[in-house]
């Protein structure tokens, strides 16, 4: 009881303490997006372990939650906060909350409400890393994100009133940690609402680049590199609340997002995007390069290994095609793969 989602719906309507040093009361994007992705990975992982119960547990929880978010959150052009207040502290599981946040919970302060959110689809980023497919709906992921950048990005901070920490200012470029575009904007919000941090615009940039935006994400990840190019600030120091912040890493995910890359140990897949150029690529165990060549229909990939050893049994390139090694192969560092595939048949 008084838990994050008590009712076991797939909605967290309870208390949650979040990275933004309160705690949130209600479904909101960014801790619902968190659950979801859990959810899928928790499904993955038990379909493997052939907990099947616990599986189809956790798709059920999914599938209501993600469909109780589209439904009720998404405002047309992005995604809402529903504040729902818990008026005895009683009903909070021990645990839950820090006591950072809201004094009176009847109306709490500090909450995100109509606010456009800079990293509201933050686990739907998480879920393309990982390859869990969406979480919410492909066209509104597509409309949130075009929104997050029509808001949040500004091309100059001049004029802008900031409140608190300044990791951006004058006529830098940035995305802004909130906005409110629907007016309805709370008395007392939560208290970053004015500010920049790094990771967080990671976030959205990349998210653009998953859905295709180039154009957009590139901007974006332009921005911060702008603000951290070695004359400003130091560009192997992107501050958030602290100097070397681990969330700023979320920049390496433009890498995969742009190359398409993941790879799957357990299946042995190696997948890129149908992009010709050579691109880096690292797994837990190795790291090297891979090289796609177009020739009309047909594409040319060269898979080196630099370091370790890459176990592969399948090449996909992402809305191409794929190439099956019988048996499969483990490449030691200094060998190289020379794959040859051609476009897959519409069904």
């Amino acid at each position: 009881p008084g838990g994050w989602d008590a009712d076991q719906d797939g909605v967290m309507e309870g208390c949650q303490h979040n990275t933004m040093d309160v705690e949130y009361f209600g479904p909101n994007p960014q801790m619902t997006g968190w659950y979801l992705g859990a959810l899928r990975a928790a499904e993955e992982m038990a379909r493997h372990l052939g907990e099947e119960d616990f599986a189809k547990r956790c798709r059920e929880l999914f599938e209501r939650g993600s469909r109780w978010m589209d439904e009720h959150l998404f405002n047309g052009e992005y995604y809402e906060h529903r504040v729902v207040p818990i008026a005895d502290e009683k009903r909070i599981a021990p645990g839950l909350m820090v006591g950072m946040g809201a004094k009176n919970l009847a109306d709490p302060d500090f909450q995100l409400g109509a606010g456009c959110l800079v990293d509201q689809l933050v686990g739907q980023f998480m879920a393309h890393v990982c390859g869990l497919g969406y979480l919410h709906a492909p066209d509104r992921v597509k409309t949130t994100l075009r929104s997050v950048y029509r808001y949040n990005f500004k091309e100059s901070l001049a004029g802008h009133f900031n409140h608190l920490r300044s990791f951006a200012l004058n006529d830098e470029p940035a995305f802004l940690m909130c906005t409110y575009p629907k007016g309805r904007e709370p008395k007392n919000p939560f208290p970053y609402c004015n500010e920049v941090m790094t990771g967080f615009e990671y976030t959205a940039a990349v998210g653009l680049l998953y859905e295709g935006d180039e154009q957009r994400g590139l901007r974006g990840v332009a921005a911060v590199r702008s603000r951290y190019d070695g004359r400003r600030r130091n560009p192997f120091d992107e501050a958030e609340c602290g100097h070397h912040y681990a969330r700023a890493m979320a920049s390496w995910a433009a890498v995969l997002a742009w190359t398409g890359f993941r790879y799957s140990a357990l299946a042995g897949e190696l997948t890129f995007a149908d992009r010709a150029g050579t691109w880096f690529w690292s797994t837990g165990h190795a790291w090297g390069t891979c090289r796609i060549a177009r020739a009309g229909s047909k594409r040319t990939v060269e898979i080196d290994v630099l370091h370790g050893k890459l176990g592969v049994k399948r090449l996909t390139l992402n809305g191409f095609g794929e190439a099956t090694l019988h048996g499969g192969k483990t490449l030691p560092a200094g060998k190289r793969l020379n794959l040859k595939l051609a476009r897959r048949a519409k069904a």
